[in-house]
Formats: C-alpha cells, sequence, structure tokens
C-alpha cells in the first residue's frame, strides 16, 4: 500500500490552525514590515549577523523566538505524538545539512518560495516549488521501494 491514513490520528482542525497561523505571520510580516517570512533565510541572515560580531535585527529574533515558543505552547495544550525515524541520527543529520545547502542554492526555503512566493505570484517561486515536490516525490518514492 502506498498511501495510508491513520483516522485517529487524523486532526484536520489542528492543520488548518496552523495553516492559518502561518498564513497571519506571513501576511502581516509582509505587509508590516515588507519582510518574506522564509525560515532559512531569516535564521541565515540572523547566524551571518552573529558570525560577524553583529547584533541581528530585532524583528528576526522575535520571528525565529516566536517559532520555538509555539511548540513549547502546543506541548501545553495537546499531546505531542512520538516520533520515530527509520534512519540514524547521522543520516538524518546529513540529510538536513543538505536540505540547508539546497535552501541556499536554491534562494530559499518551501515557506519562504511556497507560502510568501506563490503568493506573489513568483515565476522563480513557482519553479523552486516545483523542484521541492518533484525531488520529495522521486525521494519518498526510491526511499519506500528500494
Amino acid at each position: 500500500m502506498l498511501f495510508h491514513v491513520d483516522w485517529l490520528q487524523f486532526t484536520p482542525g489542528t492543520a488548518i490552525a496552523g495553516g492559518a497561523l502561518i498564513g497571519l505571520a506571513s501576511g502581516a510580516l509582509a505587509l508590516g514590515a515588507g519582510k518574506i517570512a522564509g525560515i532559512s533565510g531569516i535564521l541565515g541572515s540572523a547566524l551571518n549577523d552573529l558570525a560577524q560580531r553583529a547584533r541581528p535585527a530585532g524583528w528576526r529574533i522575535a520571528f525565529l523566538g516566536g517559532i520555538v515558543a509555539a511548540s513549547f505552547i502546543w506541548v501545553l495544550f495537546a499531546p505531542v505524538p512520538g516520533a520515530h525515524y527509520g534512519e540514524s541520527w547521522p543520516i538524518i543529520t546529513i540529510a538536513g545539512l543538505l536540505v540547508g545547502f539546497g535552501t541556499r542554492m536554491g534562494s530559499g526555503c518551501a515557506s519562504g518560495h511556497g507560502v510568501c512566493g506563490l503568493s506573489r505570484l513568483s515565476a522563480r517561486s513557482a519553479a523552486a516549488v516545483g523542484t521541492f515536490m518533484a525531488a520529495g516525490i522521486v525521494t519518498a518514492v526510491l526511499s519506500r521501494h528500494f
């Protein structure tokens, strides 16, 4: 079987709420500050500022802090299902580094291109999202069947 939905774990309400919050946050950042809510760009710029011994912009710290705080707040109200990875931590680490490299090479991540870029009708973002999706589909099929 290629796809199976565990209906006991299916929570469309929380998914809709999460999507709405992401849209609200990215819209507020774009309309209020003229910034794109691309996580890799925000984190990369903050780390770059720290590497150059400069203080990262306050909005970057607030945005990243909000992402971290939201996960802790969520745990207060809803149980977090256990995560089970089929790969070893070294493989997961290498995969994470490859994703980070790809976001730099692609000038952004799925959140920046997918949420903000597509909403601005950016052709570059449409190409990036298509590439992300195609690579994800190929990776999922290969990893499950080979």
